[in-house]
Formats: C-alpha cells, structure tokens, sequence
C-alpha cells in the first residue's frame, strides 16, 4: 500500500459444517440443538455490526440492537447454555474497530472522512445481500434434527396408539349408546326445544370464552414459542427472522384448526340427534365458525404476544370479561327457562365474530338469521385481515419476550410431566404479569391479643390489596350456588349433579381466598417471621378464608331464603369451613409424591396406581365433596329441621377431621 493505510484482511467464508457450501457461524458437527446444549457460537466472534444494523428481514431485535450482533448473540448463547468454543463463520474478517493495529476510525487522521475504496469493502457491516445464510443454516439444523425427530415420531405414534386404545376401551359403551341415540332422535324432544332458544346466546358465550383464553394465554406463551436453543443461537445467526419464526405461527394455527374441527362434527350431530337440523345442513352451517374462530383465537393471542399495551389491556379487563361471561351464562338460563330478550340475542349476533358465526346455526335450527349470508362474509373477511396482520406480526416479536416466553414454556412443560401442578401454575403466574397489587394499608392489631391476630391481619391485608382473588371467590360462589339450585328444580338424577358441581365450585371459591397458606407452603422457611409452630401457623391461615368464605356464602344464600329455603341461610355459610379445612389440606400436601403411580399390580384394566395418586393429591377436596354431599343430599329432599340439624353436625365434623389432617401433614412437611 502506498497510501499509509493498512490494507484489511480478506479470507474465504468459512463452510458450513458437513457440506462445501459457506454458512454461518455454525456449531461443531456434533451440536445438539435440540437438547439445547451444544457448543454453538455466534457466527462472527470477531466482527463488529453496528447498533443500528437490522436483522435479516429488516426488524431489530426489540431491545434496541440487531439480533446479529455480537454482543446479542453472546449474550442468547449464554442464555441457550452454549459453552464450547465459537465457530465463527468468518474468523478473519474484522472491522478497523477491532483490529488493535489499526488507526481510530476518526481520530482525525487523513483518512477521516475519505471514500471508502476497493480495500474498504470488508469494513462495511454485513447486509442481507451479501451475508443472508437462512437457507443455508436452516437445511443445516434439518439435518442435524432428523435422528430426533424420528424419535419424537414414534413418542408421537406411541401416545397416538395409546390414546385410541383408552377411547376404544373405555368409549365404547357411549359410542353405542350415541348411535343409538342417532336412530332415536324423538327422545331429545326437551332438549331440542331448550338448544334452540338458548343457542344465540349460548354460542355467544362459547365464543367469548374461547377468546378470553386465547389472550390469557398469550400473557405467557402465545402463538409463537421458539425452544430455547433457536433463540439463543439461531436467531443470533446473520438469518431472516421471518423465516424463522413464522412457521411457528403457521403450525399453532393449523393445530388450532383440530379442535375446531372436532367442536364442528360434535356439535354437528348433537343438532343431528336432538332433531334440529339434517347432519348435512349442520356440518354446512357450523363450518364457517369451525374455521373461522379458531383463527381469530389465534390472530388474538399473536397480537397479545406481540404488543405489551394488549397484553396490559388484557390483564386489566380479565374481570371484565368474565362477568361478561357470567351474565351469558344468566341469559342462557333465563332462555331456557322461558325469559327469552329478542333485541338483545339481535345485538349479540350483530356484535361481532361471536354472533356472525352463530348466524348459520341459529337459522339452520329454526331460529331468526335471515341476514346470514352477509355475517358469513363479514366473519370471512374479518378472519383473513386479521390473520394476515398477525402472519406479519409474527416476524416482529422481540428476541427478550421470545427468551423468557421459551424459559417459561419450559420451566411448565417439565414441572408439569413431575406433576407439581403448583409449580407449573406459579411460572405461569409469574409469567403473565402475577396478580395485581394495589396499595391499601390496615391498621395492625394492638393491645393484649394483638400478637394473636397477626396472621389473620397479614392474610386480610394480602386479600384487600388483591381484590381480584376476592371477585374470582365471589364468582365462584354465585356460580355454585346457581347450579346447585338448578339441579334442584331439575330434580332426580340432575339433582346429585348439580350439588356436586355448586360443592366443587364452593372448594374452588374458599381454596381462591386461602392462597397465602399455598405461599406459605411454597417454602415453609419464609415461616421464620412467626412466633408459631408451623402446624398452628396453617391453622391460622384459615381464619380469614373460613370468614370471608361464610360471608359470601350467606350473600348467596340471600334469594333462596326468599324464595322460603330458609335452612340455606345456615348450611351454605357453614360449608366454607369445611372448605376452608380442605384448602389448608391442599396447601400441606408437599411436593408430589410420583411414585404412588407405580403402586398395586397390574390387570386388564390397568393398575390402581394413578388413582392413588389422584386420591393423595386431590384428598382434601374429594373428603370434603364426598361428605357434604352424602350430608346435604336428604336436605334437598325434604328439608326438615331433624335433616338440617344433622347436615350442619356433618359438617362441623368434617371440619375438624380435616384441620386435624392438616396439622398432621404440616409436621410432615417440615421435618422433611
């Protein structure tokens, strides 16, 4: 060189592992990326990119840096557990920046400012024209997963066969039962009539729910989850980010398609065998909604996961939505029992998707849709802009919101194949946000038995600051009580149904107000703040559940007692407690205990060992169910004062064996 300069070294790219052709900065031939352990490295450990380089398609990595920096991609291999050496795909290139001999890019020089010339090529950061290796490092990773994806395939036939098996043992008798059902349609007459009257609003409601689990489901998975070990090492390859992450779209999509296509033949021919409607005429109006919804489920839930304000708005209108959700589950009733309200099942079926896809049915079956052609093409319309725009939204999520949605779709995954349910929902919780806290102060108890009350406060305190475990209780209250009492009017058969369910929602709704006794039990060392025995520390953990629970029970009972059920304004509150020793149960059981699976010898049917398990994990709610139903069933009969007086002495009881079992599993607990 002639002009001063030192020139900049050129070499070949480096080739892709196991072929001719160059490729990217590849992990060694023996990488396992499916495990996520391998020695992959970025592709360029030497080589500087600009901050404002985009990615391959033109979109940054959401933090403010291209994915195909360096640093972002040493920092997603450390995160993907990569700990070999780099292989970069292009060891001698570097930018002057990063070669120590070279002069400062402006250090005012007598190059600074000068045109880069025919040397200077190899200092300019990589581009999509030069550099894109997307196929190539894609046919690479095809390569190097297809000895486990084979055996991901004969997991998935294994479990496919063992699937067929069960539904073939243990369905047939209700196969039969259906075809039978198939041929004697005229049986269904009742039922036929109350499906027809409640179906605008019953769809509505089935579509509004399926929504509201789409969005809270994006709070922490969503659409796109990439593994772990594409995030850290293959978005941080020179790639295009939409050739990565949009075939995870495109299969949540058609997997989302196979229960709508399964809700599509069922209710298909519940219309078939209730009489409404020819299966012909059914299969033809229900398909619109069988593809349509599941879609815009899917579009819903992209849009969460790509947006934080959505996923905001979510977390904020939950509650909302599911006192939505209450009040059609009310209009359904109310229309089956005979209080239809025609203007507003016309509003619900103009609404939106939920109504324009139940246009089809409720006029197949009879009923007043004869403006459906236009809400079928609305729904059409709305379905293909709406996954179209999440199609494009696929290819802009962030790199940090893909690493901790793959952290935490792990962390469920595995703890839930452990079966700590527990474990699995806190991730979860963690995940979408946790609960809302809002900043409320009590006073704390003073005087003489002030010291005695201090757990009791601290509960009251975490209930009052989180007054959406306190909606949820309601909810669940005003749900149990509803059934149990439509059982009742129902009468034989139906009645035991109904108690049974308004029971388990009365466990559901206590078991929301005692989650501190579950935090508590997450790690029994947080206990050290209190001057208790742990064993006494969980009994007080259920004073606040067993109040609240009683008093939301005597709200509830407040229309039956009307109604002249007086007894109700007694048993109802008094069923919160031996809820509340059931939670307090739940939350001492301990890590799980698989090994009761493997229990008992086998038989034709199978070994007892699951539903050990089942009645260890599940013991507090299955005693309490089990009695209060045995309990209440003469009450529902014939409420007599001899009836009601021993229901209530079942109870109390049922509450004190329970809160005994629960010191005994507490003890447990810490000694081990």
């Amino acid at each position: 060189m002639t002009d001063g300069r030192r020139p900049a070294p050129h070499t070949p790219r480096a080739p892709l592992p196991g072929t001719g052709a160059p490729g990217p900065g590849a992990a060694p031939e023996d990488a396992d990326l499916t495990g996520g352990a391998g020695t992959s490295a970025p592709y360029d450990s030497g080589r500087t990119v600009p901050a404002g380089t985009s990615g391959g398609d033109g979109t940054s990595g959401g933090d403010g840096t291209s994915d195909a920096e360096p640093g972002g991609a040493r920092e997603d291999v450390d995160h993907a557990g990569g700990a070999g050496p780099s292989a970069p795909g292009d060891p001698a290139r570097t930018d002057p920046a990063s070669d120590p001999g070279a002069p400062a890019a402006h250090d005012g020089g007598p190059d600074h400012g000068a045109p880069a010339g025919p040397d200077d090529e190899d200092d300019a950061p990589w581009s999509e024209e030069d550099d894109d290796r997307t196929d190539e490092t894609l046919a690479w990773l095809r390569r190097k997963r297809r000895a486990h994806r084979r055996a991901k395939g004969r997991e998935l036939a294994l479990l496919v066969y063992t699937v067929l098996i069960a539904v073939a043992g243990y369905g047939s008798s209700f196969a039969v039962s259906f075809l039978r059902g198939l041929e004697n349609g005229s049986g269904y007459a009742d039922a036929a009539r109350d499906l027809r009257v409640a179906m605008p609003a019953l769809f509505a409601l089935l579509t509004v729910g399926v929504a509201v689990l789409a969005a809270r489901d994006a709070l922490w998975r969503g659409p796109v989850v990439v593994p772990g070990p594409a995030v850290g090492w293959l978005l941080a390859q020179p790639v295009r980010r939409a050739r990565v992450l949009r075939p995870w779209f495109r299969l949540s999509a058609g997997l989302a398609l196979v229960p709508g296509v399964l809700a599509w033949v069922g209710g298909a021919a519940v219309l078939r065998v209730t009489g409404l409607a020819p299966l012909g005429k059914a299969l033809l109006a229900a398909l619109p909604a069988a593809l349509c919804l599941p879609l815009l489920a899917v579009a819903l839930g992209m849009a969460v996961e790509r947006r934080p304000a959505l996923a905001r708005a979510v977390r904020r209108w939950t509650a909302p939505a599911v006192l939505l959700l209450a009040a059609l589950v009310a209009q359904t009733v109310l229309a089956v029992n005979g209080h239809r309200s025609p203007g507003v099942e016309q509003a619900e079926l103009w609404s939106g998707p939920w109504g324009w896809a139940g246009q089809p049915v409720v006029r197949v079956i009879g009923g007043s849709a004869s403006a459906w052609p236009a809400a079928v093409a609305l729904l059409v319309a709305a379905t293909a802009a709406s996954v179209l725009a999440a199609h494009r939204d696929a290819a802009l999520v962030p790199t940090a919101r893909l690493r901790e949605r793959a952290a935490t779709a792990t962390t469920v995954s595995s703890v839930a194949w452990s079966l700590e349910l527990r474990a699995a929902k806190l991730a979860i919780m963690d995940a979408g946000g946790g609960t809302p806290v809002r900043t409320v102060r009590l006073r704390a108890p003073r005087g003489r038995y002030g010291q005695h009350l201090v757990v009791a406060w601290r509960d009251l305190l975490t209930l009052l600051r989180t007054p959406g475990r306190l909606g949820k209780a309601a909810l669940w209250t005003a749900s149990g009580a509803a059934v149990a009492g439509l059982g009742a009017d129902l009468g034989g058969e139906r009645r035991w149904v109904g108690l049974v369910l308004g029971l388990l929602f009365g466990y559901l709704a206590v078991g929301a107000l005692a989650e501190p006794a579950r935090l508590e039990t997450d790690d029994v060392r947080r206990a050290a703040w209190s001057p208790y025995r742990f064993r006494t520390l969980m009994l007080h953990h259920g004073i606040v559940p067993a109040l609240s629970g009683a008093l939301l029970g005597l709200l509830a009972a407040v229309p039956y007692a009307v109604a002249g059920h007086v007894w109700t304004l007694v048993l109802l509150p008094l069923c919160a407690l031996p809820f509340t020793g059931a939670a307090l149960v739940s939350a001492s059981r301990g890590p799980a205990r698989t090994q009761l699976l493997f229990l008992g010898g086998g038989s034709p049917l199978g070994g007892p060992g699951p539903l050990i398990y089942v009645a260890w994990y599940a013991a507090g709610p299955l005693l309490a169910i089990t009695a209060l139903t045995i309990a209440l069933g003469p009450v529902l009969r014939t409420a007599t004062d001899s009836s009601v007086t021993q229901a209530a002495v079942a109870a109390s009881l049922l509450t004190a064996l329970l809160l005994l079992l629960t010191t005994r599993m507490s003890d447990r607990l810490v000694r081990h």
